[in-house]
């Protein structure tokens, strides 16, 4: 992020952008102006700004596109966003959230409350600066890796070194005998856990990017280690969220009971990690959700970095669950509490609605689970 910060303000009434300018200029940030909607694509285009205040009744493109239009170009990197609407109306809010804004204000603009959130948004922005900056780091590094295990296999030890980048079950196929069949496009039945932290993005926003880089640090340490003792395949990290799934690229005949089994270890490991966060001020929770069915499955990306991922509604389905999971909460679908029924004691099934489903689904949190190998 640039110092100081450049903040674009846009609004078609030209009275309010000099009062936003004039107050931020006060703090020593740098100002851009654009008075339309079309202004400001452009000059998010031309700028790159770190913060945009965007006001939401605007004639023709009106803020709500704008924030659309942003979010939905791949090639822009992350940039707050804070919408200034002179209504407090909740529907108006929830829909520039739900076009993609970060927080908004009312006009007239509170002094105080602008200050705050700006300075709030400028952090998020700085750790996702950082963030990206060790994502194009690794990818750098990564861009040889091929080269590199076919020059340095033989002295390094083929397996570690592959395993520092890949799910071992992955590395496990490729280091088997170089066949990347296995990892092309393919369709399978899978069990999908996803995971994340409640309250981490109030804690974001508070804390500094060391201590959410530490509380991170902590966090996928625990899901990784927990995640190979069990033998899941990690899709990923993002954020303080985690995908993984079972059955595949190696099949197992106990998908299901494995994939409650690892649920079970996480959520004690996890939560016991959140009480000394607690203790340390941070207030932070974990939810889970597990669903089962069938999956595209194969290497995604581009030359010089691939992953290994999963597509599908089970997916999704497995992220809303987790999404609707209260803290220390783990939700499934029906046909995996049934699937498990013999080790799992789960609650009742309860008829729950989720975004981009059209029907309600029957949902079971788990309780407690027999004790067993794992």
């Amino acid at each position: 992020m640039r110092e100081p910060a450049l903040i674009l303000v846009v609004d078609d009434q030209p009275a309010n952008i000099d009062v936003l300018q004039m107050r931020l200029e006060s703090q020593g940030y740098d100002i851009a102006t654009a008075e339309n909607g079309h202004e400001a694509l452009a000059r998010i285009a031309e700028l790159q700004p770190d913060l945009v205040l965007l006001d939401v009744m605007m004639p023709g493109i009106d803020g709500l596109e704008v924030c659309r239009r942003v979010r939905a170009d791949p090639g822009q990197p992350y940039m707050p966003i804070v919408m200034v609407t002179a209504k407090a109306d909740r529907n108006d809010i929830v829909a520039g959230l739900d076009a993609g804004a970060d927080d908004y204000l009312t006009k007239p603009v509170d002094q105080t409350e602008l200050m705050a959130r700006v300075r709030s948004m400028l952090r998020i922005k700085m750790l996702q600066d950082k963030v990206r900056a060790q994502a194009d780091a690794l990818a750098e590094m990564n861009s040889g890796l091929e080269a590199k295990v076919a020059e340095q296999v033989a002295e390094i030890g083929r397996m570690g070194e592959l395993r520092r980048f890949l799910a071992p079950q992955v590395a496990d196929l490729l280091l088997a005998g170089g066949d990347l069949s296995a990892l092309q496009s393919h369709r399978r039945e899978i069990v999908v856990v996803c995971c994340d932290l409640r309250g981490f993005t109030a804690f974001a926003e508070a804390a500094g990017p060391e201590e959410v880089m530490q509380v991170l640090s902590e966090y996928y340490a625990t899901i990784g280690e927990t995640a190979n003792r069990f033998e899941a395949t990690l899709d990923g990290f993002a954020g303080d969220g985690a995908i993984l799934f079972f059955n595949d690229p190696q099949p197992v005949p106990d998908a299901a009971a494995r994939a409650l089994r690892m649920a079970e270890a996480m959520r004690g490991q996890v939560l016991a990690r959140a009480e000394g966060w607690r203790r340390e001020g941070y207030a932070l929770g974990f939810g889970m959700g597990i669903s089962q069915g069938e999956a595209t499955l194969g290497r995604v990306g581009f030359d010089g970095r691939h992953d290994y991922t999963a597509i599908g509604t089970v997916v999704n389905l497995a992220s809303r669950l987790c999404g609707d999971a209260r803290d220390g909460e783990i939700l499934m679908t029906l046909d995996v509490a049934q699937a498990c029924a013999e080790i799992a004691r789960t609650s009742p099934p309860e008829d729950r609605h989720f975004k981009g489903f059209s029907r309600a689904l029957p949902v079971c949190n788990l309780l407690s689970i027999s004790a067993g190998t794992g």
